[in-house]
């Protein structure tokens, strides 16, 4: 693996939906997630981590030091005792071992954040416990996503769908359709804002300049591969990216983002957005503090 970024970053994605529901809320039938308070849409940094983490496994296909950690169908222990093996430890002798090796738990981690993208990256709580406890540590990773909310309020629309297939035979002989529904944003523009911080990138994980492009490749198409009716037509318009000439940053993180102004570009007209043409995008290059760059992507 490559060194450890040397540069702080923090960037901000702008994706948006048409016709469908961008990250359903469990607690409320399904729907699109709101701020009651707002009636901003809500998408979680979990919905979209989870869709960074499918891209590099589509693309690496557990590629050695590519591999993804939270996966579907695969248990974290079974993960975890994979680095039990590699290093030759037995759960049942771990605690005489740690009083031997006083640097073990430091060299699972490592095996653990060299093996495993997400990890490296977003970091992992990574202790199950079994008949034995199985303990990889915990690790806190250098990139870290926040909500994302839609720029304007939404508002969700309940749409009633039929189907000419009948579940059971006794329905069939009482009806020819059977209904359903499901929930859609007409249109909306998200905006997420996240951060990279190299200090954590050196003394914990190695995520490095080569994950970083990955992660910025992750992140623009991470909508592409993942196309469902349900979610409709999602795409990552922009990923605007700040980086500092330091490891610690040259500016707090708030000021970079205030610099990025989303707006309608007719604002006069009342009417609720159905297109990204309708907005526009500016970055203020002129309240830029000295040491930071900004790299806009499409």
């Amino acid at each position: 693996m490559s060194e450890p970024i040397k540069n702080r970053y923090d960037f901000v994605i702008l994706f948006d939906v048409e016709n469908g529901n961008p990250n359903g809320d469990p607690d409320a039938g399904n729907m699109p997630r709101v701020d009651p308070e707002t009636g901003l849409g809500l998408v979680t940094d979990v919905c979209l981590k989870r869709k960074i983490r499918n891209y590099v496994e589509t693309v690496k296909e557990d590629t050695p030091g590519y591999r993804i950690y939270i996966k579907d169908s695969v248990p974290l222990n079974r993960s975890d005792s994979e680095a039990y093996l590699a290093l030759d430890i037995e759960e049942k002798t771990i605690k005489e071992k740690k009083k031997a090796d006083p640097d073990l738990d430091r060299k699972i981690r490592d095996w653990m954040c060299a093996n495993f993208y997400d990890i490296r990256t977003f970091g992992a709580v990574m202790t199950t416990f079994v008949k034995a406890a199985l303990n990889c540590g915990q690790v806190r990773g250098p990139v870290q996503l926040s909500f994302a909310h839609s720029v304007e309020p939404i508002v969700p629309q309940e749409v009633t769908i039929t189907r000419v297939a009948i579940t059971t035979e006794a329905d069939a002989e009482k009806k020819g359709t059977e209904m359903g529904r499901k929930y859609i944003v007409p249109y909306a523009l998200y905006r997420c804002e996240g951060y990279i911080s190299a200090n954590l990138a050196r003394k914990t994980t190695g995520f490095s300049e080569e994950d970083l492009e990955l992660l910025w490749e992750a992140i623009l198409n991470m909508f592409e591969n993942d196309h469902s009716a349900a979610r409709g037509k999602m795409a990552v318009r922009e990923l605007i990216i700040f980086k500092h000439d330091s490891e610690l940053g040259c500016a707090p993180a708030w000021k970079l983002f205030e610099s990025v102004k989303v707006a309608r570009t007719h604002p006069e007209n009342a009417a609720p957005a159905r297109s990204y043409r309708e907005y526009r995008v500016d970055v203020d290059g002129s309240s830029l503090p000295e040491g930071v760059t900004c790299r806009r992507m499409s």
